[in-house]
């Protein structure tokens, strides 16, 4: 029941994710996805209550459910009973989880992520650290000497990930893009949400999508460290190139627009990447 659960989740909320589970090992794809599935039930919590107080009680039942799950409880929800037998096979850290939902009460607020370097720190208790895990389920032993790629890679990524959810963070009134690159290009969060100055606009998102393709090639110049074993943690990374290329054909337009790539171009991607063990 858990293990359908999450397969359904991950299938229907992270399509990305999910077709990379398509390449792990038989044995390693159940735990990937409960993995997963956790990731999607904290980063929604935003877009499924009404007020933040709301979130912040959603956020803290994750937690308290994380701390009994260390604890030897493993029941109360679908998602941390898939966990519970990860936990002890991979070996993940209860921090790593624990921190993971912290990060996530940025996204109850309407607060402006200040800087980049703060960006870069959120993406890293996020993305990075999903990868991460992800690489500690395939192979724990080898993970250890994969933080730095993980952490390149989850920035890349979750910088692009940003970009394409425009659309529905202008909806909800929420601005990622660093205010102080709005700053250097004359805008504020309020103009990216009204999507006036659309020329200062697009600069600004250039901006963040080169320094995205900066850390991809940092990610890329680390592929060395990479075993066949690990590489389906780093595969929904490896699509991050091509979402950058939509969104600087979009330009401005990404405010409106959210960057797809057919699916048959994604698993075609995501099949070449695991041959040649690449980002």
């Amino acid at each position: 029941m858990s293990a359908d659960y999450c397969h359904v989740l991950v299938r229907q909320g992270d399509k990305d994710r999910y077709l990379s589970t398509l390449l792990a090992p038989d044995a390693k794809r159940a735990q990937l996805l409960a993995l997963y599935a956790f990731n999607i039930e904290i980063a929604r919590i935003r877009e499924t209550v009404s007020e933040a107080a709301l979130g912040e009680i959603r956020l803290q039942w994750w937690t308290d459910a994380v701390e009994a799950l260390y604890a030897g409880e493993k029941e109360g929800h679908p998602v941390i009973e898939a966990l519970a037998p990860v936990i002890t096979e991979a070996g993940l850290p209860k921090h790593a989880l624990i921190n993971m939902i912290e990060a996530r009460r940025f996204d109850l607020y309407d607060d402006p992520m200040p800087s980049l370097q703060q960006l870069e720190g959120y993406l890293g208790e996020t993305s990075s650290m999903l990868i991460q895990l992800s690489a500690m389920i395939l192979d724990k032993n080898r993970a250890q000497r994969l933080g730095d790629i993980s952490g390149l890679a989850g920035v890349a990524m979750g910088i692009t990930g940003l970009l394409r959810s425009l659309p529905l963070q202008r909806k909800r009134g929420q601005c990622y893009v660093p205010a102080e690159m709005l700053v250097r290009h004359g805008l504020t969060p309020a103009h990216l949400l009204s999507g006036r100055d659309p020329e200062a606009i697009a600069k600004v998102l250039a901006e963040l999508r080169a320094h995205a393709q900066t850390r991809l090639g940092e990610a890329r110049a680390l592929t060395g460290v990479l075993t066949p074993e690990v590489i389906p943690a780093y595969l929904p990374a490896s699509l991050t190139e091509l979402y950058l290329k939509r969104l600087a054909r979009l330009g401005a337009g990404a405010l409106t627009e959210i960057a797809e790539i057919a699916q048959w171009r994604r698993q075609w991607a995501l099949y070449r990447r695991a041959r040649s063990q690449t980002l």
